[in-house]
């Protein structure tokens, strides 16, 4: 990191911004990560020893290996050691100069570490499901893994010292698990989860093309056999701007839950809409007055088995688009017998309009799912657009409550230009023409007697395919 250039290394190009602001919003992004000189398209930004970094593999190294056995979940074994170099050890860790940077809880703010006051600012929101989800499995794998009689607390306590193992520690390391770590994705090994001292100062930007990898250190005709983690500069930076790179093509929930921050320019964002699916079988309808059975009932729910779909279903909506896999799924739902025409449900290719019937349920059940989720705000988009235009008023808020106002603003905007869409394609397509026939079927996000809601949202589901420990409330 020397600005000095040495043998066969030219002078670092970055420096350290212990205090970086949000352009749009004027809010604190924290540290950053500031270019020391220009610097061209293509250009080496950093380059990082496998060997320095937080791993799995260095986890065990710390603790034992009779400890944290083989197979052992990445952010387990790693928030262990987390806790080990900045607890126990202290000024002896050998990564003290890095721990040292780390920031704390209230530094980052994923919304998992919020108070509840601060959470009901975002009733309405898919993410408070996800937050409290995420919030119950961190202590049952706290519980699981180190309390208890059967616990590494118990089973090892000098290696894992109860006064320093303790529930906020947990949370401070997996903030920085869930905000700092990276997945290396071109290791000899496969894929790995690592923490990367210094590389993970830099913040997030939707519209950067750069990632940090990994690759062979040595030059191109020597190798030496070991690992470095990479970066390149995606596009030019003038000095003392700032540099960025992307965490992925995240919404502003994902980044809310796990980063503390929400982008007010994210192409990326989205809101899960809940479509809650209740086939008319013959035990739905006598246990709902004034609903007919569906002949088709069981085939549905038959088939939704085979393909692995629950009856309750979320899917993210887009600013201007939907899902095709939504479309998909209720073009089944909504299958009359004028439709199937005695062929069985396995030989038609839902991603293809059914018939302007079929396809004029399907788009209005969307308008009334999305409907459906803006009702679940307590209030309007225009309250909140009033909130943050008075500067006064809204800086009395605390840091996550304006950004609880801010997250639901957009997430409202954002349902607003969907069903504009939606409502759009209907007149469009002639789908609005009060001759045809409606197909019956859904329950429109309301769940029927004796029916439970769908357990885990796509923000879950998405997180888990991740890696991360979410689990189902």
């Amino acid at each position: 990191l020397s600005e000095s250039s040495t043998w066969g290394e030219a002078p670092h190009p970055m420096a350290i911004s212990t205090e970086t602001v949000d352009e749009i919003t004027n809010e604190s992004s924290g540290r950053g990560l500031l270019a020391r000189r220009s610097v061209s398209d293509g250009d080496e930004l950093l380059k990082i020893p496998m060997d320095l970094c937080i791993t799995r593999k260095s986890a065990r190294m710390a603790l034992g290996n009779d400890a944290l056995q083989d197979g052992i979940n990445e952010y387990l074994a790693m928030a262990c050691q987390l806790i080990h170099e900045k607890y126990v050890l202290g000024p002896e860790s050998t990564y003290e100069a890095y721990i040292g940077v780390l920031p704390e809880v209230d530094e980052v703010n994923p919304t998992f570490t919020w108070p509840d006051e601060d959470l009901a600012f975002l009733e309405g929101s898919p993410v408070v499901a996800a937050t409290r989800s995420l919030q119950m499995k961190l202590k049952r794998e706290y519980n699981d893994l180190l309390a208890g009689d059967d616990g590494l607390i118990a089973k090892f306590p000098n290696r894992f010292p109860a006064d320093k193992f303790t529930y906020d520690n947990w949370v401070w390391a997996f903030t920085m698990l869930f905000s700092r770590a990276i997945r290396l994705r071109n290791l000899r090994v496969g894929e790995r989860l690592a923490m990367v001292p210094y590389a993970d100062l830099i913040n997030h930007s939707a519209f950067s093309g750069a990632f940090i990898d990994a690759r062979e250190s040595g030059d191109w005709l020597f190798k030496d056999g070991n690992e470095e983690v990479i970066l390149y500069a995606d596009r030019g930076y003038r000095q003392m701007e700032q540099v960025y790179i992307s965490y992925g093509q995240k919404s502003n929930a994902e980044l809310l839950l796990l980063y503390g921050f929400a982008l007010e320019r994210n192409p990326y964002n989205s809101v899960d809409v809940t479509v809650s699916i209740a086939p008319r079988t013959a035990a739905v309808a006598a246990a709902n007055e004034g609903i007919d059975e569906d002949p088709m009932a069981q085939e549905k729910i038959d088939f939704l088995f085979r393909v692995g779909r629950e009856q309750t279903v979320d899917f993210p909506c887009y600013a201007d688009r939907y899902p095709v896999e939504m479309l998909e799924y209720l073009r089944l739902m909504m299958m009359t017998s004028e439709d199937t025409r005695g062929k069985p449900l396995e030989e038609f290719d839902f991603s293809r309009t059914i018939s302007p019937a079929n396809e004029a349920a399907v788009l209005q059940s969307v308008v009334e799912a999305v409907k459906y989720q803006m009702g679940l705000f307590p209030q309007s988009e225009e309250a909140d657009a009033m909130i943050i235009k008075d500067k006064g008023m809204f800086r009395l808020f605390s840091y996550n409550q304006r950004m609880a106002v801010r997250h639901r603003r957009n997430e409202k905007r954002l349902l607003k230009r969907t069903l504009a869409a939606l409502e759009k394609q209907i007149r469009n397509k002639g789908l609005d023409v009060d001759q045809l026939a409606r197909a019956e079927g859904s329950t429109l996000g309301q769940v029927l007697k004796g029916e439970t809601r769908k357990q885990r949202t796509a923000l879950e589901d998405k997180l888990e395919k991740m890696g991360l420990p979410v689990d189902l409330r």
